[in-house]
């Protein structure tokens, strides 16, 4: 079994083992975000953990959301999530999730909140992004010569933003190791029981997509919707 906290994928090494688990995850908010491309991930990562001797469920990762200011966002949905901290006020995190919307329209505009998502993703030891989410980490550079994927009905906004970028369109998740970009909305849950498996073992992403009653698509490039 391989130690909780190293991860491998294609010859790159992600640790996470300086810090042993639980794991911070840190999602960002902002107005008019979809609401299932936070829920779906924070669900995966919140069902995530083992069985202690005692029978006491131990969870792996502890997810908080964070935003330019903190208090409630609206969603895409018409319903409102709450960021638990300003980005200076946040805690320390070790992966940084940042999801996608009609928000996004607007936001790859906005300089201050792009300078702040290159902050955090540098912050970060594994950056995920759901849906149009990538097209906000493209606006940074940060993905600028790597492979990246994103919501197929905005395909063409989002690679004509920044065609530096190697898009991949037939992917349901890209795996760079650091970075993961999945595709839209429901993506994001594959995406990050995959990391899940990644940073632990392909049981403990099993048994938290069973505790959602969730059916896995397990293959990075399946992707009916490309």
């Amino acid at each position: 079994m391989r130690p909780l906290g190293v991860a491998r994928r294609a010859g790159k090494m992600t640790n996470l083992s300086q810090k042993p688990p639980p794991w911070s995850v840190g999602v960002l908010l902002f107005d008019r975000f979809t609401t299932l491309d936070v829920n779906g991930p924070v669900n995966a990562f919140g069902s995530a953990g083992r069985r202690a001797a005692d029978g006491t469920f131990e969870p792996l990762f502890k997810v908080f959301c964070m935003a330019e200011t903190a208090g409630a966002y609206r969603t895409d949905q018409g319903v409102s999530m709450l960021a638990d901290y300003a980005f200076e006020a946040a805690p320390p995190f070790d992966i940084l999730v940042i999801p996608g919307g009609w928000g996004t329209r607007e936001a790859v505009n906005d300089a201050r909140l792009v300078e702040w998502i290159a902050r955090l993703a540098r912050r970060a030891t594994v950056t995920a992004t759901v849906c149009t989410g990538s097209a906000l980490l493209a606006q940074t550079g940060l993905l600028d010569g790597r492979r990246a994927t994103s919501n197929k009905l905005a395909w063409a906004w989002v690679t004509g933003l920044r065609p530096q970028v190697h898009w991949v369109r037939k992917a349901r998740w890209v795996d760079e190791g650091d970075v993961i970009t999945s595709s839209g909305v429901s993506a994001g849950t594959d995406m990050a029981l995959a990391l899940i498996a990644r940073l632990t073992e392909e049981s403990v992403a099993e048994a938290s997509a069973r505790r959602m009653e969730y059916v896995r698509t397990r293959e990075p490039d399946d992707d009916p919707f490309a």
